[in-house]
């Protein structure tokens, strides 16, 4: 079993920028971040594959944020910069335990979940 620890978290202005970390106890392979918001749905924001060489944003994030990982230290990071007050939610990493075929937005298809890091944007 692999144990997913997200960091970075915090408060910080509209229009700055943050970093959140996730570090996994072990090898991982597909890995997304998601985000739910007080009184909605957790939903997807970006994801990478196994090897870096593909990443996927929704379309809110696209242009903002960067998912990047670094395999020899088992930890996927994601940069956001121009942060909006909307972005303010508890965001989690996710990461599948094997290597499959495409990277899913879904959530039902990660194996391995964080317990979530809090950022609020203030306007």
């Amino acid at each position: 079993q692999v144990q997913l620890v997200e960091s970075g978290g915090g408060l910080v202005q509209a229009g700055g920028s943050l970093r959140l970390s996730c570090a996994a106890s072990g090898r991982t392979f597909n890995t997304g971040w998601f985000r739910q918001a007080t009184g909605k749905e957790r939903e997807f924001v970006a994801a990478i594959s196994w090897n870096g060489g593909r990443t996927f944003y929704t379309d809110s994030v696209k242009g903002r944020f960067t998912i990047f990982r670094d395999n020899a230290k088992n930890t996927v990071y994601l940069q956001m910069n121009s942060l909006k007050p909307e972005d303010t939610a508890v965001y989690y990493c996710a990461a599948q335990g094997r290597l499959r075929v495409g990277v899913p937005e879904g959530q039902n298809e990660y194996d391995y979940w964080g317990q979530g890091t809090q950022l609020t944007v203030s306007s």
